[in-house]
């Protein structure tokens, strides 16, 4: 009763309220667009970020690489100069390739842009020069092969010439002893050697005391292998005091180096068949005892004996 004097109602204050607090149909709508705008905005910043995030680690991702491939290339170049320094050879060609290297690494340690494009050109220059430096090195492994091989052959013809001059050495050595021998045989020997005492007569005296001359006879022995020919017989008589008997002319003759007196000398024509020969000496004084006889030919002794004299 009160309320309506005053002129107020509640129910038409609610019914007012309810009217501003129900969404109208146009602001749903723009709520609706506005909503959905952010969310694409918000999906394509995600997106966004996602992709940047993506292409930043693709590029770190790169930039690892080709800072990996970089110093791969920088070690193999390094490696390839120490490969071509050891070769150790004076040449020309393998001289411009180790400059090259060289030029090489010191372009790499002053790059700062890198790109696949380069990595491409330092990786192929590196594998032309590999390639050149493995020629060098079959080149030398060939050129090792083949000195061993030398040295090889070369110690076998050592071992074949040693072997050779050792079968020389022996061949001439037989060959001189079979000269030698040969020699030897060829010696022409005196035997059946005695000395007689004579007078002036050349009639034998029982006492050399009463000698004038001594005769000293042998035979020289037939021997094939001895030259023929003309030989000088040489007569050496020691008397009993030790003394060579010779005359005043003190004549000499030369045996195996040695200057030998003589006491008679002849020639004989000797011609590989036996030959009795005798000696002749003259002089007067002899006396009774032990002489010694020898005979030399060509050089050699070919026959001694010791004969008493009464």
């Amino acid at each position: 009763m009160e309320e309506k004097r005053y002129g107020y109602d509640p129910s038409e204050e609610e019914d007012e309220l309810d009217y501003y607090d129900e969404p109208q149909p146009q602001q749903n709508s723009a709520i609706r667009g506005y909503r959905i705008v952010i969310a694409l905005l918000s999906v394509i910043l995600v997106a966004i970020s996602l992709l940047y995030f993506s292409i930043h680690r693709e590029q770190m991702r790169d930039n690892q690489l080709l800072a990996a491939d970089r110093d791969s290339i920088q070690h193999d170049l390094t490696e390839l100069i120490v490969e071509y320094d050891d070769l150790k050879y004076q040449n020309d060609s393998i001289a411009a390739n180790l400059e090259r290297a060289n030029e090489l690494v010191e372009q790499l340690k002053r790059e700062r842009r890198w790109n696949y494009n380069k990595l491409k050109q330092y990786e192929k220059e590196l594998g032309t020069l590999r390639t050149v430096m493995m020629g060098y090195i079959r080149q030398i492994d060939s050129l090792n092969t083949l000195n061993k091989k030398l040295i090889t052959e070369n110690v076998s013809y050592r071992k074949e010439i040693s072997s050779a001059n050792l079968r020389a050495d022996m061949a001439e050595e037989r060959t001189a002893e079979l000269e030698n021998k040969v020699k030897v045989g060829a010696v022409i020997r005196a035997r059946d050697i005695h000395m007689v005492a004579l007078n002036a007569r050349s009639k034998e005296v029982s006492r050399i005391k009463n000698a004038e001359r001594l005769r000293v006879d042998f035979v020289l022995s037939a021997n094939e292998l001895a030259t023929p020919g003309n030989k000088a017989v040489y007569a050496r008589i020691t008397a009993p005091d030790g003394y060579v008997l010779t005359t005043e002319a003190m004549p000499t003759f030369e045996s195996e180096g040695e200057r030998l007196s003589y006491s008679a000398m002849r020639e004989v024509d000797y011609q590989n068949q036996d030959l009795s020969v005798g000696i002749f000496f003259n002089s007067t004084g002899f006396v009774g005892g032990t002489y010694q006889i020898e005979l030399y030919m060509e050089g050699r002794m070919i026959g001694s004996t010791e004969v008493a004299m009464r």
